[in-house]
């Protein structure tokens, strides 16, 4: 049997799958628009501008009478700079994905699946644009709350805080009441 040779951007996933198929590669971050808007320009050291990846098919035996499962391991590396929510500045984020999708026949069938088992299910499809794939993993393996573990400068507090800055401005009904006091007592 001949190897067949696989687009990533249009997979057949079946097939690949059938086929043991092996994708590797990089993509630019600049490729990863919706990823892009989580991170900062500026650089950092240990930040990279591409994403290294590799996928791999997999069909294993289903139950008597029923297709072979079709599964796709995916593996994906990159190093993002964004803004630490504690100091304000840019850090690096080293991601490492690992993710190990089934697919099988349907949207339908698929969304019940996916709710009734631990693993990732995916409907089947002959069109996989896998970058999109992949930056939808990384992007669901991004921190909440990225922050440093010990910020590189501490953090400065204001110099004097104004008092009147920090007090609530007074109720109308207590400024009328002290103005009042204050003729009562001239």
């Amino acid at each position: 049997m001949n190897a067949r040779t696989f687009d990533p951007r249009r997979l057949d996933v079946a097939a690949f799958a059938e086929q043991r198929g092996q994708l590797a590669g990089e993509l630019s971050l600049s490729q990863l628009r919706r990823l892009c808007d989580f991170t900062v320009p500026e650089g950092v050291p240990g930040s990279v501008d591409a994403v290294s990846w590799r996928a791999q098919g997999e069909a294993r035996p289903g139950r008597a009478q029923q297709p072979p499962h079709v599964w796709l391991h995916l593996a994906m590396e990159t190093v993002l700079v964004m803004t630490c929510q504690r100091c304000l500045r840019p850090m690096p984020v080293p991601l490492k994905v690992e993710r190990d999708l089934r697919f099988i026949e349907g949207e339908d069938a698929a969304a019940a699946e996916d709710a009734d088992s631990e693993d990732d299910v995916l409907a089947l499809t002959t069109h996989l644009n896998l970058p999109t794939l992949i930056e939808d993993e990384l992007v669901l393996a991004l921190p909440w709350v990225p922050r440093h573990d010990a910020c590189p400068e501490p953090l400065v507090a204001p110099a004097h805080p104004q008092e009147e800055e920090l007090a609530p401005d007074p109720h109308p009904f207590q400024a009328a009441l002290a103005q009042l006091k204050k003729r009562l007592d001239s």
